[in-house]
């Protein structure tokens, strides 16, 4: 009998070789033929799963999200009930930045997809409403924060919820070796130091 082969496994094996193709040779190898062969399979069994290199590139971000999702439910788990929501924001923002091997690639798959974004207006549409959707649910933690005493109430949530995103522009600094990641992260303590001293 022949073996069933799980779609959807699949499908996320053929996302992980995507991300290696990014993380190891860049954006310019980001084709069919590239990714079928990292993954080990013909372009032609590639093309059942992904017809398109948009549909591809979509499920791997997709994907990638999710995997940061769990990554970050796994340490909120650790922090304590309810966890102090500066160990929440500095867990988010640090899951957004290229500190270990799962999140560079993520945010390399994520640098393409916004590269991808700037030419196609149905990814950059899918893409802004995602960012807003995390600015949001990062902005309704600040305001959180301030109701329960953490935050001072002269802050503004907006604001706050910018500059913590602002950070994340370390990714760039990371990558091209500029600064090194413990700076970011003493960076990162100090802002949220700030953020929460009364």
């Amino acid at each position: 009998m022949p073996k069933q082969v799980d779609h959807r496994e699949r499908r996320e094996a053929i996302a992980r070789a995507l991300w290696r193709v990014v993380d190891l040779r860049g954006v310019q190898h980001l084709s069919l033929r590239e990714i079928a062969r990292e993954a080990g399979i013909s372009h032609g069994q590639l093309q059942h799963y992904f017809a398109s290199r948009q549909a591809l590139l979509t499920f791997a971000v997709d994907f990638a999200a999710e995997q940061t999702t769990q990554r970050i439910s796994r340490s909120l788990e650790q922090l304590g009930d309810p966890p102090h929501p500066r160990d929440v924001l500095r867990l988010t923002l640090t899951e957004m930045l290229p500190l270990h091997a799962d999140a560079r690639a993520t945010s390399r798959m994520n640098a393409a997809y916004v590269l991808e974004a700037l030419h196609d207006e149905e990814v950059l549409a899918r893409t802004r409403d995602a960012m807003a959707q995390g600015r949001a649910q990062m902005k309704g933690l600040i305001r959180r924060a301030i109701a329960d005493g953490h935050i001072d109430s002269t802050r503004d949530p907006a604001t706050e919820t910018d500059l913590l995103l602002a950070l994340t522009g370390f990714a760039t600094l990371i990558e091209l070796r500029v600064i090194d990641p413990q700076d970011v992260l003493k960076a990162v303590d100090q802002h949220l130091d700030r953020l929460f001293d009364q």
